[in-house]
């Protein structure tokens, strides 16, 4: 089945105005000739894409698969001309990465150090995101290559591959009841309040679960974005914090902190890379990856689904 970039962008233009004659208005087509390739389209494929309602159209659930696609090929096209562009300025490619906090304060800056001295011509962009918001823009395209720790629902069209490990330390006041200890299990770090990361960080989220499947309530006085902030809040005395320890380690020679040792199995974090799942990859995330030394993370097993393919002409 083939399918022309003008009729997919109107697609995308109704879906995003939830109307057709303004779908039709933003791809500058006649109302007339815009219903007549929506209607082919569905034709065409045998489904419907939208309900027609009262105040505009809805997507189906047909027509929400489209959609993603055709975004996804947006990004695709996008990196193309962007890539192919950056070769007249003498630039030999443009790697975008999207990165949670930890990854971004831990890991990340020697590596990106060595991989622009061992590729100059490739330039690097980089964007501090949740692993949630991460998943999602390598989805979308917006990013090449994703640093996020698990667990995570892996969006569809994803592969994974191992990175880094890290542990968690536990973060105190100086004079605080606990700094007399070397090492607090999650349990003792219940009893008082927390200081914390911003809901939806992977690091929230884990200790929510562990507090809930211990019948345990995460105590969360203050939440912050940004590992600093987190640390001059406990410097203060307004509550206890979990960071990963070379952040904890590196703060602590900045503020009036004491860091514990963490005893709980999680305490030890796996940093994973996301990438489009696709036959070949671009050259420099190809190329980060293999400098990486990051191993694939095998896919779950899951019965095969059949798929259309969309051919451009």
């Amino acid at each position: 089945m083939r399918f022309d970039l003008v009729t997919l962008n109107l697609v995308l233009a109704i879906a995003e105005t939830r109307s057709i004659t303004a779908g039709a208005q933003r791809e500058h087509l006649a109302l007339a000739a815009a219903s007549r390739r929506l209607s082919d389209v569905e034709t065409r494929l045998g489904v419907k894409l939208f309900d027609r309602r009262a105040r505009g159209v809805e997507l189906t659930e047909a027509g929400h698969a489209l959609v993603r696609h055709i975004r996804s090929l947006h990004a695709s096209l996008h990196a193309l001309e962007s890539e192919v562009m950056e070769f007249s300025r003498g630039i030999r490619g443009h790697l975008r990465i999207a990165a949670n906090a930890g990854a971004i304060a831990e890991s990340l800056p020697a590596d990106l150090a060595a991989f622009s001295q061992a590729h100059p011509g490739i330039r690097i962009s980089l964007e501090d995101l949740g692993s949630a918001q991460v998943l999602a823009a390598v989805a979308d395209g917006r990013a090449d290559v994703g640093v996020y720790v698990p667990p995570q629902h892996l969006e569809e069209g994803l592969r994974t591959h191992a990175y880094r490990e890290a542990l968690l330390r536990a973060v105190v006041p100086r004079g605080h009841a606990l700094a007399r200890r070397k090492s607090v299990d999650f349990d003792a770090l219940l009893d008082h309040e927390i200081v914390g990361l911003p809901i939806g960080s992977s690091l929230h989220q884990t200790m929510l679960e562990h507090a809930q499947r211990s019948g345990r309530v995460l105590n969360v006085r203050v939440q912050v974005r940004g590992f600093d902030a987190v640390a001059q809040l406990v410097e203060a005395g307004l509550g206890v914090a979990l960071l990963p320890a070379g952040v904890a380690d590196r703060l602590q020679r900045l503020f009036d902190l004491k860091v514990l040792g963490f005893t709980e199995p999680w305490a030890c974090r796996q940093y994973r890379l996301a990438v489009r799942d696709q036959p070949v990859l671009p050259t420099a995330v190809q190329r980060f990856i293999d400098a990486l030394g990051a191993p694939a993370v095998p896919a779950p097993a899951s019965p095969p689904s059949p798929s259309k393919t969309p051919r451009l002409e």
